[in-house]
């Protein structure tokens, strides 16, 4: 009989046949009453694979033996809960670093390069009334990049090719990387043109780039957010890009997504991006096969292949 697993939420359609291949899923996200359905085939639920699994969630599998997280950050699982009953997380890293450094990239170019203006630009025939406006470049500028973890590094990498400097500020000094490291968010933040977030959500990075942080990046300075909403203070980070005390933004991420600040739909000191950092074919392909690979070799009783807890 096949191990029955409960999807969590839509995955990449692919990864959902694999899973429907090999076990008998559950999508929960098809469910209108979800007490119900928990009641009825929560005691037969031997995993979860997706995101957003909250305490109740796991309180209601009372056999669940693993939750493999779609996405490398696991911000969306409670990990105390899952902890509190001895189950394994796993999430899916290292196969997404290479899509989301290159969009990174791509945005801050495209916001430097004005290219989303640019392109309405000529789209509009206003080309034939006068030259676009000079823009900015990345070469020559400096790169302060707050969590240089595999995906940071990546950036760093990319942003060296733009022969920009690059400065990094994180939990602590990485003496094998070659990047000068500040201690103090504030004086990396002065000290940069840009200033690019890439840590994992959750309470520890909650409002991480604060007002403060934010006014030391100054009216010149560009901000890049391609971590999650919630580690900039984006009430400060709108009206700094309104009242142009901040130069300018690129964002991939924001708070209560899809839903988007209004006053930033209006600004052109700003690119926006509906979180697709790592919005590729090829990388939710790998994506996918490493939650299935986490799945067959917790059933075959082998070692996880990306275990967070």
């Amino acid at each position: 009989m096949a191990i029955e697993i409960l999807q969590a939420l839509p995955l990449y359609k692919p990864c959902e046949a694999g899973l429907a291949e090999r076990y008998h899923v559950h999508k929960m996200h098809d469910v209108k009453d979800r007490d119900g359905f928990l009641r009825d085939v929560g005691p037969r639920i031997r995993a979860i694979a997706g995101s957003k699994v909250d305490a109740a969630l796991i309180e209601a599998l009372p056999n669940l033996e693993i939750i493999a997280s779609f996405g490398v950050g696991y911000d969306s699982v409670d990990i105390a809960a899952a902890k509190a009953r001895g189950i394994p997380v796993t999430n899916t890293p290292n196969v997404l670093n290479d899509a989301v450094a290159e969009i990174t990239i791509a945005l801050m170019l495209a916001l430097a390069r004005r290219i989303p203006e640019a392109d309405r630009f000529v789209r509009e025939a206003k080309w034939l009334n006068g030259a676009f406006p000079l823009q900015r470049e990345l070469n020559g500028k400096t790169l302060g990049i707050i969590g240089l973890g595999r995906i940071g590094k990546e950036i760093a990498m990319r942003a060296q090719a733009m022969r920009m400097r690059v400065v990094y500020h994180g939990r602590r000094r990485q003496t094998r990387e070659p990047f000068q490291f500040y201690e103090n968010l504030n004086d990396m933040a002065r000290d940069s043109d840009w200033l690019l977030v890439i840590t994992p959500g959750g309470k520890d990075t909650e409002n991480l780039v604060s007002r403060s942080v934010l006014e030391a990046l100054g009216p010149e300075g560009m901000f890049v957010n391609m971590a999650r909403g919630s580690v900039v203070d984006q009430d400060a980070l709108v009206e700094m890009l309104v009242n142009r005390t901040l130069g300018g933004a690129a964002l991939d991420v924001f708070n209560n997504e899809p839903n988007v600040p209004a006053q930033l739909l209006e600004l052109d000191n700003v690119v926006l991006s509906p979180h697709m950092g790592s919005g590729t074919t090829q990388t939710r392909q790998a994506m996918g096969d490493l939650l299935i690979g986490n799945l067959e070799a917790h059933f075959a009783g082998n070692p996880l292949l990306s275990a967070v807890v």
